[in-house]
Formats: C-alpha cells, sequence, structure tokens
C-alpha cells in the first residue's frame, strides 16, 4: 500500500481549483475533437466523400465547434405536454454523471504543479472504483426523467429501453470491477494503476508489465462489451435507434439542452475508455516499445507529465474501436441484446470471480501451486463446455393447437402466431374476376392470402 492517497488529499485548494478546470477545459477540447475524428475515421471506412472534403484538418475541428456553438444559441424549445421541470433537469443529471467521474482517474503519476508535489488527478479514495460505477449508474436517471418529462410514446420507450439496457450491463460491468479489485487488493484508482507498473515475466519483457488486460482477461472482455452497451453506442444503441423510435429519449429536445445530451454522451464514450485504461491497460504508463528501450537505457518514460500522452494515446484508441464498431457493425435487436447480458456475460463474470477468489484465498494461504493451478483451469473448463453443450440443445418445439385468428380483432393488423391461421375464406386465392370485383366495389370486403410458407 503506498501513499498516493494521502498526496492527492491534502492537495491546497487552489491546486484542486486548477485541476478541476484543467479536466472540464480537456474534456471540451477532447469532445469537439472525437466528433470531427469520428465523421473523418467512419467516413474513410465507408468510403463516403462529404465528411473528409474539408480543405484542412482545423476546418473539420471548426465544424465540430460551429455544430456545438448552433446548438448553444439556437431556439430551445419545449413542446406544451412536458413537465417542465424535469424536461430542464435531465439534461443536467446527465451531464453532471459524465464530468464527475473524471474527479478520481489519474491521469498522471506524480507532478511538480507551481511548486506543490501532488498527482495528476482531482481527488482519490480508498473507494475510488465503487465511485466511478456510481457515477456511470447516475446517468441513467437522466435519460429515464428526460423520456418521462416528455409526455411521448418515442421517449418514454426509449427511456425504458435505456434503463433495462444499463440495469443489465453494469452487473457484468461491476463484476469485472470485482476482479480487478481482487487481484490489486485495492479500490484506490491510482493503487490500481501502480500496481499494474510491477514487471512480470514475459509481458514486462515487452512493456506490458503486469497490465491486467492480460492477467484478467475474461474481466477485460467482458467490461470492453458492457461499456459499449453503457453508453447507447452501435451497435447497441437500441435507445435511440431512428428506425423504430425517431430518436429515443431526445425526441422532444432541442437547442441547448440537446447539446447537453450529446455532450453527455461523448464524454461518456471517453469516461468509459478512461475507465479501461485505468483498470486493464496500465493507466499512464508507457507502452511498447518505449517502456522496455527505457528500461535498457535505465531511466522512465512515464514520470512526470510524460504520463498524460500515454493516458490520451490509450484512451483515444478504445474511442477508435467505438467509431470502428459504428461504422462497420449492424444493430442488435433488442431480444438479442439482453441475452448477450444476462445468458451468457453475467454467468461468465460470476465463474470468472469465483475463480479469482479462490486463487486469491489459495495464493495468500501459501497453498498455491502448478498442480493446483491446473486442476482449477480443469475445473474451470469443464463448466464451460458443460454450459457450452447445455445451451446447444434446442429444447423440441411445444405443438401449439390450430386455432382460427382474425387478424383484425383489435383494430389492429397483427400477423399470426406460430400454430394460428386465418380464417377458412383465407386461404382462397382470389381469382381475377374477383379481383376485378373488388377494384369496382370499393365496399366489398378484400380477401386475405396467407400461402404455405407464410404459415
Amino acid at each position: 500500500m503506498n501513499n498516493t492517497v494521502p498526496l492527492v488529499m491534502n492537495d491546497p485548494w487552489w491546486i484542486v481549483l486548477i485541476k478541476v478546470i484543467g479536466v472540464v477545459v480537456l474534456l471540451l477540447t477532447w469532445t469537439i475533437f472525437n466528433v470531427w475524428y469520428e465523421r473523418r475515421l467512419v467516413g474513410k471506412m465507408q468510403h463516403r466523400l462529404g465528411p473528409i472534403m474539408n480543405p484542412t484538418w482545423l476546418g473539420g475541428l471548426g465544424q465540430a465547434l460551429g455544430d456545438g456553438l448552433k446548438l448553444m444559441f439556437k431556439e430551445d424549445f419545449a413542446p406544451g405536454m412536458v413537465d417542465k421541470f424535469l424536461f430542464s433537469i435531465a439534461p443536467l443529471i446527465a451531464g453532471v454523471a459524465a464530468f464527475t467521474a473524471w474527479s478520481v482517474i489519474p491521469l498522471a503519476g506524480e507532478v511538480n504543479m507551481f511548486g506543490v508535489q501532488t498527482r495528476l488527478q482531482v481527488t482519490d479514495l480508498p473507494v475510488s472504483a465503487l465511485v466511478l460505477l456510481a457515477a456511470a449508474s447516475v446517468a441513467v436517471y437522466g435519460f429515464v426523467l428526460a423520456g418521462w418529462s416528455s409526455n411521448s410514446p418515442y421517449s418514454l420507450l426509449g427511456a425504458l429501453r435505456s434503463s433495462a439496457q444499463m440495469i443489465s450491463y453494469e452487473i457484468s460491468m461491476g463484476l469485472s470491477y470485482v476482479a480487478v479489485i481482487l487481484y490489486s487488493g485495492s479500490m484506490s484508482t491510482s493503487e490500481i494503476v501502480e500496481a499494474q507498473g510491477r514487471a512480470l515475466p514475459f509481458v514486462g519483457a515487452i512493456g506490458l508489465n503486469g497490465w491486467y488486460f492480460f492477467l484478467l482477461l475474461p474481466s477485460c472482455v467482458i467490461y470492453l462489451i458492457s461499456m459499449v452497451g453503457e453508453t447507447n453506442r452501435a451497435p447497441f444503441d437500441l435507445p435511440e435507434c431512428e428506425s423504430e423510435l425517431v430518436s429515443g429519449h431526445l425526441t422532444e429536445y432541442t437547442g441547448f439542452r440537446y447539446a447537453i445530451f450529446f455532450l453527455a454522451e461523448y464524454i461518456n464514450m471517453a469516461t468509459v475508455s478512461a475507465i479501461a485504461t485505468t483498470l486493464f491497460f496500465g493507466g499512464y504508463h508507457a507502452i511498447w516499445p518505449f517502456e522496455p528501450l527505457a528500461n535498457l537505457l535505465g531511466f522512465s518514460v512515464d514520470f512526470g507529465y510524460w504520463g498524460l500522452l500515454w493516458f490520451v494515446i490509450k484512451v483515444q484508441l478504445l474511442i477508435s474501436v467505438f467509431v470502428w464498431l459504428r461504422g462497420t457493425l449492424p444493430r442488435l435487436r433488442y431480444d438479442q441484446f439482453m441475452d448477450l447480458g444476462w445468458k451468457w456475460m453475467i454467468p461468465i463474470s460470476l465463474l470468472w470471480v469465483i475463480m479469482i477468489s479462490i486463487v486469491r484465498g489459495l495464493t495468500n494461504a501459501g497453498l498455491m501451486s502448478p498442480m493446483v493451478m491446473i486442476g482449477l483451469l480443469a475445473v474451470l473448463g469443464l463448466i464451460v463446455v458443460a454450459v457450452w453443450f447445455l445451451g446447444a440443445e434446442e429444447p423440441p418445439e411445444a405443438e401449439v393447437e390450430s386455432l382460427h385468428f382474425d387478424a383484425f380483432a383489435g383494430g389492429y393488423p397483427v400477423p399470426p402466431m406460430p400454430g394460428q391461421v386465418l380464417p377458412e375464406f383465407a386461404d382462397v386465392v382470389p381469382s381475377s374476376a374477383d379481383e376485378a370485383s373488388e377494384e369496382t366495389d370499393p365496399d366489398r370486403p378484400r380477401r386475405a392470402v396467407v400461402t404455405e410458407e407464410e404459415r
């Protein structure tokens, strides 16, 4: 256990203020850059000329800045049926939650700031990992209140989807945190990063040290999937999918309030990437080939403000993954999305956490040996194989009694369920004479046609 937490907590108030302003400016500037970066990268991936036609990269950044200024000064219209107070406070909750998580994320190691020795981190707590999880959880209140206060069916459905999606994927995300906390022995974010700086065989030789990306690979993969679902990004953008819900909880928003939601989405994308960098990718520690080269020459390349450079590079690479997914993958169906979370990610996370707990317990008791490790891996492999084969067996479909079905019974046409058929006259394919009579007599009821394939 090191003394990083007391070092940060004893900062003068003006140092804390400088850090807060610096983080806010960094996030706002980074958001403008990411808007431009996403347009350019997706345009390159999909061979679209529009986003990549600006003459210079500065021109593209100016376009993103202009979009933000336009939203700030645009007429802020709200429909008459909305709840004014909740409608206005919802984007503020989402925006504040987006900034809050950055208060405990270490951007770099120990630095000298105006003669004060401190760490490049606003604050640190013994439970900083829980603060990260709590900050991500609070954002859902903004989305739910936005959908509820809008008094719109599209907005309400989008809010319900968003809440169900975040609850489902926060469980697996929290379980991935548990493995990191168990392995590092601390919930302080700065101590988790420092624990990943210890050199290990093989991976340490290539400058990756004890990154939990290698040591806790299942937790890392689960977190990376969960963070895409948590931010409502494609292919998990079901709360906002324009083909079904227009824009989900954002349907009734315009102007500055819409801009806050837009800002929160891009900040959240950077936030979950920063958390992944902190928990699994060594935080502000240097990457290959710089780290092994520096070790050979006998100096460090991630001390002081240099750590901020490595941190930003890692986060930007993870943001590139978000853009890559958006430009290549189609949107999942809602049932597929929920099945992935509840039937696969959560059970796998539970099994992995149990195994990590057993390994850490045996290690602390001095009972860990290669034979015990092989036995644990064998048991885990048998469990995975058993779950795989049990899940592969599809249960036989229950025979459904053939029932007559009226597609217009409720006043709205719906397709028949499996085993249901339309009334007897539906099997009769209209002849040309019938079609002609239907055209001449519009009051005559039309016949539904059901083929064998449709059944």
